[in-house]
Formats: C-alpha cells, structure tokens, sequence
C-alpha cells in the first residue's frame, strides 16, 4: 500500500499506478495549538511504502506520523523521500552548527525498515540514515518534456553537476555538455560564477541541476550566455522558492521543467516510474 504525505499526493498516485498497489486516504489535520495529525484510517498489509517529501517542518512531522502508523499495521515499512529537506546541510560549515542532515536521517531511521531518497544534493547523506538507504536518479526523466532543440548545449551550473548535465543530454539523445565555475561564499551567501568556455551564441541551452531554490544562481548563470537562441531550465526538484519563477523568466529563460519529487506547477514529468524500478 502506498502512503502518502500532503505535500506528495500526486506523485504518491503515479506511483501507485505504476506498481498497481492501493493507494491510502489519509487524512491531515491541524490543531489550533499548531500540533498535527496525520491519520490513515483502515491501513493493513504486508509493505507499506511511505511517500512524503519534507519540504517544511510540517512535512517531516506528518512522515514520522505516517511512519508510526505504518509500523503497527504492516509487516515491512519503506520510506520514499522525494526530495529529502536539509539535505545539503551535510556538514557543519561553522562551530556551533548541528550536521542537520544526519538528525533528520536518525529521525526517519526509527520508523522504517529502508528508505529511497531521490537525487539528493550530497549522495553522502545516504550514509546517515541507520537503515538501507538508496538514491534513486530521476534525472534522465528531464529530458521526456524538452522541445526539439537546435544544436543543444546542455549546461551544468558547477563542475558538480555536470554528470547530471550529461545523463539529461544522453537521455535526449544528442548535444554538447559544459559547466560554470562557481564560488560561493558561505558567511554572506553571494555566488561568483566565470562563464564556461563554450559556445552559446544562436543555438538552444539547456541549464541542468539538482534543485532550484532560490533561482539566484540559475539567473546568474543565464547572465554570462552569450546570445543563445533559447534557454531552458530543466531540474529534479524545482524548489522555487519565493519569486524564483519570476526570476528565471526576467532573466530570458523560455521554460522551467522539474520532477514531482516536488509539486509545482512546472513539475511536467514523474519520478514514479524511477522510483518503482527501486521498489
């Protein structure tokens, strides 16, 4: 049975279609003390599989809420975490800084058997959990939505995700791959980025990476292409936060596509049929 958290309904629905398995009604409460309640009433069976990106706090209490409920009612719980929150909080980048990644993975490790987490920022994080934990790459499900491109330049905006880059162009079948060269300073957040070596002008650029938060970085990265004919946006977890959208299409960008790992409107394409291959 596939349970799912509030803020992954939609995936948890394709993925219960694609490996034909009931889907729970779960129902999300609220209290006027703030406390939550998630509640998945007439919940049986031999595997649970627990579906809940945690993008807010309220999305990590209702998963360890659904995880409880799964363990007194099913024989084995596997936890799917779409876009795992405080993921890239992986180390403590100055004193006095909790590693926030591996409280959250102790946290989830008590209430599941083993967990799936998609493209997470830092692959590393997996080695938190004190259960199984696997990565699942959705990232050749970007290139499903892309249009018929003109000479493509598939770009990454640091060296880091230039394999990303490369499975997303190998995925649509033909193109160019290059990255940024990206410092970023952790005490004020500022981002400097040199313009990668090749050649943009009058052919089609896609920009590849893991998350969009903020759209800062994407921007900046847009600002140093020399008259390319169009620009696209594609992500695994399209983050967005704030007026990230608004800034991407200020910046030139023709259009943002993202997975279901998060749910927002530019979420064109599902990472359930990667996910169930896992499962």
């Amino acid at each position: 049975m596939i349970i799912p958290g509030s803020a992954s309904q939609s995936l948890a629905a394709a993925l219960a279609t694609e490996l034909d398995e009931p889907l729970a009604s779960v129902e999300y409460e609220s209290f006027a003390d703030g406390e939550l309640l998630a509640r998945a009433p007439d919940v049986s069976g031999e595997r649970a599989v627990v579906v809940a990106a945690t993008d807010s706090a309220r999305a990590h209490v209702e998963l360890l809420q659904l995880q409880e409920v799964a363990d007194r009612h099913f024989a084995e719980v596997v936890t799917v975490i779409p876009y795992m929150g405080y993921a890239r909080q992986d180390q403590a980048f100055r004193d006095g800084e909790p590693v926030s990644a591996r409280a959250v993975a102790r946290a989830v490790s008590t209430g599941t058997d083993r967990v799936l987490t998609v493209n997470p920022h830092e692959p590393g994080v997996c080695d938190f959990f004190t259960v199984p934990c696997g990565a699942v790459d959705a990232a050749p499900m970007l290139a499903e939505p892309l249009p018929s491109l003109d000479d493509p330049l598939f770009l990454a905006p640091d060296e880091g995700a230039t394999a990303l880059a490369e499975t997303v162009r190998d995925s649509y079948g033909g193109g160019e791959t290059d990255h940024f060269v990206k410092e970023r300073n952790y005490d004020t957040g500022e981002v400097s980025m040199t313009p990668a070596a090749a050649e943009t002008a009058g052919r089609d650029v896609v920009l590849v990476d893991d998350i969009i938060a903020t759209g800062g970085t994407m921007s900046s990265a847009i600002s140093q292409l020399a008259d390319p004919r169009e620009v696209f946006v594609t992500c695994v977890h399209p983050m967005l936060a704030k007026n990230a959208r608004t800034r991407l299409a200020t910046a030139g960008v023709t259009a943002v596509y993202g997975t279901d790992t998060l749910e927002r409107p530019v979420s064109s394409v599902s990472a359930a049929p990667a996910i169930a291959e896992r499962l």
